[in-house]
């Protein structure tokens, strides 16, 4: 039998009996569309967050601390040592002191954190008004200092572009060495707000280290991050650290764990979307095998004008197979408009509440690919009994069939 003919025989269906075939088709439809919309719904939550990362340096940054029995610490000699290691780029160190923060009359608790430049790169803060230090601006906002989003929550500052260029000072709380106490040090400069960055959990300001050290002594640092130069020597440094005494965090490593929970969150609600699909399945077993029986005088007509039982094999697995397809066409569809209207109503919601636009279901296009040919191909499995039924068929019993 001619490919030509096997088209056309294989889609004859939808004139001969085109409701039964579009409903199966919905079926199919069906059961494909909620598993494309939740395991969308999974892809949309990996995004929201891990598109707070900022990917690039900020995976080839390790996260270096002293431990909390101060046996080891973080200080000048630690940052050369680091700088000296094989394979790293860079260091930045961030020294940190409590502080009373003044602006606008209103004075607050938080924190100062003195960083140099490459810092802000190294942990992946962004500004969300105005701008952060680089290299080089460094040398012109000597007196600029940015603000994180948490603290604009203190002075009662909504859009943080109203926060850029006012005045603040600092009252720097410096620990007394050898002593549980701590010295209150004011800085005799008012700064100006350049910059606001994304951090929304931690309340603090950051000026340029070398500024900070023109006040305050600085014997140690909270945290350093290590740039190394390549991410396959992440895990040689990271061992290296550890091993004189440090304690590291990699944001790679968080990414990674991230990935595989949200893949197993993925497996799992692609599971809950099969029980829909294994149902249209189903459905569409039991058409196509009500189609054998409606068509075994056809078969027999068939057969006698010479078409061979592999003809009929492939006839009635083409129409199935044309029926899953357009059933996963269908269900992608449904997924799109079902996942596209929820996106249009949480951004909406956001909007009116003043929450952060984000897309809650995302759908990969390697994913809905993906989708289409497995759709044919459950419409291809679900087709090989009837297919297979149907070719052995005798031609003179089909004849006599009903």
């Amino acid at each position: 039998m001619r490919l030509h003919d096997i088209g056309k025989l294989s889609t004859r269906m939808f004139k001969t009996n085109p409701a039964r075939t579009w409903l199966t088709i919905a079926g199919m439809g069906i059961g494909t569309g909620a598993v494309v919309t939740l395991v969308a719904l999974g892809f949309g939550l990996q995004n929201i967050i891990l598109e707070q990362i900022v990917f690039g340096e900020t995976l080839l940054s390790l996260s270096v601390s002293s431990p909390l029995t101060r046996g080891v610490q973080l200080n000048d000699a630690a940052i050369a040592d680091f700088r000296a290691m094989p394979n790293v780029k860079d260091v930045a160190a961030m020294a940190q002191f409590p502080t009373l923060i003044t602006m606008k009359g209103l004075t607050g608790n938080a924190f100062v954190q003195g960083v140099d430049p490459a810092y802000y790169r190294y942990i992946g803060a962004s500004a969300v008004a105005g701008e952060l230090h680089t290299e080089k601006n460094k040398n012109t906002t000597t007196d600029g200092v940015v603000l994180t989003k948490a603290l604009l929550k203190l002075f009662d500052i909504a859009d943080p572009k109203d926060a850029i260029g006012q005045t603040v000072t600092f009252r720097v709380l410096v620990p007394v060495e050898g002593k549980d106490d701590v010295q209150e040090v004011p800085i005799d400069r008012n700064y100006r707000v350049i910059g606001v960055s994304n951090d929304d959990a931690f309340i603090s300001a950051f000026m340029q280290l070398s500024e900070l050290r023109n006040y305050i002594q600085i014997t140690q640092y909270e945290k350093a991050q290590v740039r190394v130069t390549a991410s396959e020597f992440l895990a040689p440094d990271t061992a290296l650290i550890i091993g004189k005494g440090y304690i590291v965090t990699a944001l790679s490593k968080t990414v990674d764990q991230a990935n595989k929970i949200f893949s197993g969150i993925q497996v799992v609600l692609a599971v809950f979307g099969s029980i829909a699909l294994a149902v249209s399945a189903i459905g569409m077993f039991n058409t196509m095998t009500v189609t054998l029986l409606e068509r075994t005088k056809e078969i027999g007509i068939m057969r006698t004008l010479g078409a061979s039982s592999q003809d009929i094999k492939i006839l009635f697995l083409s129409e199935s197979v044309i029926v899953g397809f357009l059933g996963g066409v269908m269900g992608i569809t449904f997924g799109l408009i079902i996942g596209g209207t929820l996106n249009g109503l949480v951004n909406l919601a956001a909007a009116n509440f003043g929450g952060k636009a984000m897309t809650l279901f995302s759908f990969p296009i390697t994913f809905l690919l993906f989708i289409a040919a497995f759709s044919a191909v459950v419409g291809f499995l679900t087709g090989v009994f009837p297919a297979v039924r149907a070719s052995k068929l005798s031609p003179l019993d089909a004849m006599r069939y009903g």
